[in-house]
């Protein structure tokens, strides 16, 4: 066979494993995606090692004549007796408890959902559905009145509760346990004994895995990254989260006491992205996962 092979051109030869097709323009667009990506986060680290002087006396791409990140760092944290702290502090609990009980939230609702025969459960598939379609900015204002009237503005609940409520983060549990937990499982384990609490705990959150840390993430930056909702609903700076504080402290270079900050203001938000950067590095491999899964149905 392999004398044939050789005496016969017409007889093609195994080919070696296919190399990846290249697509020039899909690596440039890549490219400019990969620098709108990092410049801007670039440019934060670069301008937070500069002192205010330096913040205007050169590019912002470019070092300044002292290398002041610590300095920066020091004084962001004692700042105006160390109210920087205190909203770190705001925001964490406000993740938490607030994302954590969302997360919670919309692992045992999208679970029954999905495993239980619910009446009406249609109908809750097409208001959870239509509550995804709504921007978090138009039922800030509702809120706010709602919760005026309960008593509850400038307090930690205002925040807190309005995040427990995940209808994005419902409906990719919903959809993920039925492609992840099988029936079959299920009904086994109801056959050996098992309660349907044990059932969830032992068998399914385990399935459930990825899918939750999903919708851990979202929520987590979802609440991280609350801007407006606090803006409305606190008027004492000792509840502000961080991205309430840093923008009052951006304000004060405007008016007739101005009090420029930008190089602490610059830090702080710095110092903001990181635990949600490493909270993306180590639960990665749960979010790609959970992405993912369902995809191909075998």
């Amino acid at each position: 066979m392999s004398t044939y092979r050789t005496i016969n051109p017409r007889v093609r030869r195994p080919s070696s494993v296919a190399k990846p097709r290249k697509s020039i323009g899909l690596t440039i667009a890549m490219g400019l995606f990969l620098a709108y990506a990092l410049v801007p986060l670039g440019w934060l680290a670069i301008n937070a090692t500069k002192t205010q002087p330096d913040l205007f006396s050169g590019s912002g791409l470019a070092f300044g004549d002292s290398f002041a990140l610590w300095d920066n760092i020091v004084q962001t944290f004692a700042y105006n007796d160390g109210i920087f702290l205190r909203w770190l502090g705001n925001t964490l609990l406000y993740v938490v408890v607030g994302a954590g009980g969302a997360t919670l939230l919309a692992t045992l609702a999208g679970y029954g959902l999905a495993k239980y025969a619910v009446p009406g459960r249609k109908a809750y598939f097409a208001v959870v559905l239509g509550a995804i379609a709504v921007p978090g900015t138009a039922l800030a204002v509702p809120t706010f009145l709602l919760f005026s009237q309960l008593g509850m503005t400038n307090t930690p609940w205002a925040i807190i509760v309005p995040s427990l409520i995940s209808p994005f983060g419902l409906y990719l549990i919903w959809v993920y346990t039925l492609e992840s937990v099988p029936k079959e499982l299920l009904e086994a384990a109801r056959m050996d004994g098992a309660s349907e609490l044990r059932i969830f705990l032992t068998i399914s959150v385990k399935l459930l895995t990825p899918g939750i840390v999903t919708v851990a993430l979202f929520a987590i930056v979802a609440t991280w990254n609350n801007y407006f909702l606090p803006l409305i609903m606190l008027s004492d700076p000792d509840w502000y989260p961080l991205t309430v504080g840093l923008n009052q402290w951006s304000q004060q270079a405007s008016g007739v006491a101005a009090e420029p900050i930008f190089n602490l203001v610059l830090t702080g938000s710095l110092l903001t992205i990181v635990p949600i950067v490493a909270i993306f590095i180590v639960l990665q491999r749960f979010w790609q996962s959970g992405l993912s899964a369902g995809s191909v149905k075998g």
